[in-house]
């Protein structure tokens, strides 16, 4: 290995060394299931805002977006557009209420805990089928990170892409099975900064290189004028409105996503919510259009075409070309961040769907709390092997894989969040049928691909349909469920920045 390979390296073994060693700090800190899976409730506002960025956004904003925006151009930009509006309103709408109305129904500390409690679940039937969902999703979503994750290594160093994967899976493995939550948001708030200064340092640096936005701009249109018009496909005909709904709907998976709601469980206090909205909304603004600016930039930038899925590698190439030495590898490790971020949230929802919703519900429900950080420990394990195993094909697309678990997830749990929070009908029967009409419509259409439109939109609005009418139709909540939903409509009232 050369001197400029040594040092990228080297930042790569500081860097890991310094996340293994917050896990195995927080190790001695964990003494129950709360503190593994919410950490306590006690997240500062800052902590809470990046480390639900970090999670959200994956090795797919670093190489699936990019990878995007080189084969299509400012078209990508409706996908961008769709994340930032689904990003303010989750943290506007949903944060503060979830975290409230999760502590006032039963404490709350997961996602299906907070269904079973909030509808008085007895039959536990609904916790058993949201963690089914959970389980199935993430692990398609869980190998998308391990997919990023194989190419980041097969990319700077070479190695073989099977041989990538399990370094880069391992990494993520241990500091989740040992940390737990607050390992995971306190690497994700190192990870989130990390990324955002990767993000913003490789275009500008492109863009100087290349002597400025005017030849940039010059350079693509000689490629293909089509990839400067956000109306316009790579082959210059007019996008669809069924292309501009599928990529602006990305938005509406966001009040789905199990590993960035439980970031809003988790923060102090629900009154520090507006400070840490303001926060994550501008680290989303410029991630995102920073992301797709890489990926535009670099088709004029790279002197190489990259073609199919080495697309999306495209951020990784532009990096080695721009920097060198130890700084490409800080810059680097920014990309290995923003996989591991999501992969340790992911794993973490995970093991508690196994550990709470189905071990501890239907196995043994006077498990104690150190056989349930066990348990929820070697279901991280047993999740990263199954993800591994579907990560193998180095041909994937990571913004595919994503794009499906982000719908499933989106359909399946985003309307029964939303009608949970804001409507006090909406009862048992409504939300079994939302969840699973959501989850199963996503799994259909996607096998199909009905009118090119993209499967969260039929899976959240038919959700959305089944929860109304079945809870329309069914026996009204009882009275005590009534009570609680209105003494947290208070709180929340009284809470208002």
């Amino acid at each position: 290995m050369n001197g400029n390979g040594i040092e990228i390296l080297a930042a790569f073994v500081i860097y890991l060394a310094v996340m293994v060693a917050i896990g195995f700090l927080y190790y001695k800190k964990t003494h129950s299931v709360s503190d593994y899976i919410l950490g306590g409730r006690g997240l500062n506002r800052y902590v809470t805002a990046l480390s639900a960025e970090a999670s959200d956004m994956s090795g797919w904003l670093l190489i699936g977006l990019p990878g995007l925006a080189y084969l299509s151009g400012m078209s990508a930009i409706w996908v961008a557009i769709g994340l930032i509006i689904g990003t303010f309103l989750n943290w506007k709408f949903i944060a503060k209420r979830l975290r409230i109305y999760t502590k006032n129904a039963n404490d709350s500390l997961t996602l299906p805990d907070f269904f079973k409690n909030r509808f008085d679940d007895k039959s536990d039937i609904i916790g058993g089928i949201s963690a089914i969902f959970i389980l199935i999703f993430f692990l398609i979503y869980t190998s998308a990170q391990f997919v990023a994750s194989g190419k980041l290594f097969n990319t700077v160093f070479g190695i073989d892409y099977t041989t990538a994967l399990m370094v880069g899976s391992l990494i993520v493995v241990l500091y989740t099975f040992t940390g737990g939550f607050k390992a995971v948001c306190l690497t994700d708030f190192i990870q989130g900064s990390l990324m955002f200064f990767a993000l913003l340092i490789v275009p500008i640096a492109a863009l100087a290189i290349m002597g400025g936005p005017g030849n940039a701009i010059a350079g693509i249109e000689q490629i293909n004028p089509a990839l400067l018009n956000p109306f316009l496909d790579p082959e210059g005909n007019p996008l669809t409105i069924i292309a501009v709904v599928s990529m602006l709907a990305w938005g509406l998976g966001y009040f789905g996503q199990p590993h960035i709601l439980v970031r809003f469980m988790a923060i102090k206090k629900p009154e520090e919510i507006g400070e840490a909205r303001a926060v994550a909304m501008i680290w989303v603004i410029i991630s995102l259009l920073a992301a797709v600016a890489i990926g535009i930039i670099g088709r004029a930038f790279l002197s190489q075409p990259l073609i199919g899925a080495n697309s999306e590698t495209v951020f990784m190439v532009m990096t080695g070309e721009v920097f060198f030495s130890f700084l490409a590898g800080i810059i680097f490790c920014g990309i290995l961040a923003a996989i591991m971020s999501t992969a340790s949230s992911q794993l973490l929802v995970s093991a508690s769907a196994v550990s709470q919703d189905l071990y501890k519900t239907y196995l043994k429900c006077d498990a104690s709390d150190n056989q349930l950080i066990w348990i929820s420990r070697f279901s991280v394990l047993l999740v990263a092997l199954m993800a591994i195993a579907l990560a193998l094909d180095p041909n994937s697309f990571v913004f595919n894989i994503v794009s499906y678990a982000w719908a499933g997830f989106g359909a399946a749990f985003g309307p029964i969040v939303i009608m949970a929070l804001f409507w006090k009908r909406a009862n048992l029967q409504g939300a079994l049928a939302g969840i699973i009409v959501g989850g199963l419509t996503v799994l259909i259409w996607k096998q199909f691909e009905f009118f090119g439109l993209y499967e969260i939109v039929p899976g959240f609005l038919l959700s959305l349909a089944a929860i109304y009418f079945v809870s329309k139709y069914t026996a009204p909540p009882d009275e005590s469920l009534i009570r609680v939903f209105e003494e947290t409509e208070k709180e929340i009232t009284n809470s208002k920045n």
